[in-house]
């Protein structure tokens, strides 16, 4: 196969000097939507040549060989140097889809215990108030989903911080941020080179929500108190979080260090535009990645089809 068609591996070491700059310049809703299609697509593109790989390889044994009236000469021929390229990419796409699947059955399982959890909470409404003297506030996703909030966390607001409080939870649970998380997550297990696109959904889906509680009371500056007083009162509490592993919460589940101040000071600026120049290059990115994918699936197509017809 062509050097092109290798490019796939290699666009996700992209990922890493990239998901920050866009996690920051790009405006909340669509920086997750651009970084989990990313994640999805340069793991599927990757996934995808590893496969062929692996399948020129599998034509070099001479028994599969036979089976599909492959030429060997041909093969050895037009592909000299398959197997160790196809040996590595048979590894590496054993060892994505196992790790794959893995982490698919635990999600699976983390958002059937939080639709169990949320459905067996009292009362028929959507916000649940909890008796739990630490502060703490999550949505759980469910049918339908519940948004849990501790008298813990409404005692360390006022009413504004309150109201607050409770939309951006709406946003998390009306938007289905915890499916955008997944699926970067997900990504990021078949390619650990993606693993900072994940980190940065983590990010954006709490911006979407800063922004959406900003948009619903028109005052960016309290929403960014809020946010730092919500910080302040779970760490004062010092209670260990029992927050379900699917749920999302204003501070996360496990907010990565100097989140908070970012979120801030976000909030504290005027509200995010994506600048064009920055949507047209990432876009173009993902679309050479998935015509090199292409591309290599064809290049494979080819091949196979002249040692067939030898």
């Amino acid at each position: 196969m062509h050097l092109a068609v290798y490019l796939p591996l290699l666009f996700p070491l992209l990922a890493g000097p990239a998901a920050g700059p866009l996690a920051r310049r790009l405006e909340p809703r669509q920086a997750t939507w651009l970084l989990t299609a990313a994640a999805l697509i340069l793991a599927a593109s990757s996934t995808l040549v590893l496969g062929l790989l692996a399948l020129a390889g599998l034509v070099r044994i001479p028994l599969v060989a036979a089976l599909e009236d492959y030429s060997p000469d041909v093969i050895a021929h037009e592909d000299p140097a398959a197997w160790p390229a196809a040996l590595a990419g048979a590894i590496l796409l054993t060892l994505a889809a196992i790790a794959t699947v893995r982490l698919t059955a635990r999600r699976a399982g983390a958002l059937w215990s939080a639709a169990l959890d949320a459905a067996c909470l009292p009362g028929p409404n959507s916000v649940v108030v909890t008796d739990d003297h630490s502060a703490d506030a999550y949505t759980m996703p469910g049918l339908p989903g519940r948004i849990v909030i501790s008298h813990g966390m409404l005692d360390a607001l006022d009413p504004a911080g309150q109201e607050i409080l409770l939309a951006h939870e709406q946003a998390h649970l009306d938007h289905h941020h915890y499916a955008f998380v997944s699926l970067a997550q997900l990504s990021a297990a078949d390619n650990p080179l993606l693993r900072p696109l994940a980190t940065a959904v983590a990010y954006t889906v709490e911006r979407w929500a800063d922004e959406h509680a900003a948009h619903h009371t028109g005052n960016r500056r309290a929403v960014a108190e809020t946010v730092a007083k919500a910080a302040v009162a779970i760490k004062r509490t010092r209670t260990p979080r029992r927050i379900p592993a699917a749920a999302l919460g204003m501070l996360g589940r496990h907010p990565a260090p100097g989140t908070v101040p970012r979120r801030v000071t976000a909030l504290l600026a005027p509200p995010p535009h994506s600048p064009p120049l920055l949507l047209l290059a990432a876009g173009a990115l993902l679309a050479a990645s998935g015509l090199c994918a292409v591309e290599a699936a064809h290049d494979l197509h080819q091949f196979l089809e002249l040692a067939h017809a030898h």
